[in-house]
């Protein structure tokens, strides 16, 4: 490797610009209520011979969910679903407050609020499809990955580039960690 061709420094500055208004909206959020199928999985179901789900998950979104607990932000997960995979990810990345099986979400996501002892308008969620709605409806903040349902994306504050399961947590759990402040420090640890 020619060490002329690198720079001097990596910059200091974070490469991420997310629009103000944005981030006034995202601030004061304590809680991300995340959704399994469609927004830190692609949506699709691998199905075994014995009928047993098998799920892909993104590696830049799980650092992402670690980040946001590091800045004070607890990750909150509920889905639909259940499966034995789904719950060693969250164990793996240390979400300790899970709702699986549910099909009502918003009486999952009051439940979290209250154990947490926070109001919806300290809270952010991310979803794609319509049993997702009453949870985002009420959040202080609420996103939708790029390829969500047209009727969430309408309701949404922000529709990620990226696809559910390709980066969209990520790019949410970024923009919670710029609008808290954190972002900068968390990103110089990892440049130090």
């Amino acid at each position: 490797m020619n060490p002329e061709a690198l720079p001097d420094q990596a910059p200091s500055v974070p490469a991420l610009d997310f629009p103000p208004e944005l981030l006034l909206q995202a601030q004061g959020v304590r809680v991300a209520f995340l959704d399994i199928d469609g927004v830190l999985t692609d949506g699709g179901l691998f199905m075994s011979d014995h009928g047993e789900n098998l799920k892909r998950f993104n590696i830049l979104d799980g650092l992402g969910i670690k980040l946001l607990q590091r800045a004070g932000i607890t990750p909150a997960v509920i889905t639909g679903r259940d499966s034995k995979a789904l719950r060693g990810r969250l164990q793996a990345l240390g979400v300790t407050h899970a709702h699986f099986g549910t099909e009502e979400k918003r009486p999952a996501a009051e439940k979290t609020l209250e154990a947490l002892g926070l109001g919806w308008h300290q809270a952010a969620g991310i979803g794609d499809d319509w049993p997702d709605l009453p949870v985002l409806t009420r959040c202080a903040f609420a996103a939708a990955p790029a390829n969500a349902h047209p009727e969430v994306r309408a309701r949404a504050s922000y529709v990620t580039r990226a696809l559910g399961g390709h980066g969209a947590a990520r790019e949410f759990c970024d923009l919670l960690l710029v609008a808290s402040g954190r972002y900068a420090a968390l990103l110089q640890e990892h440049l130090a």
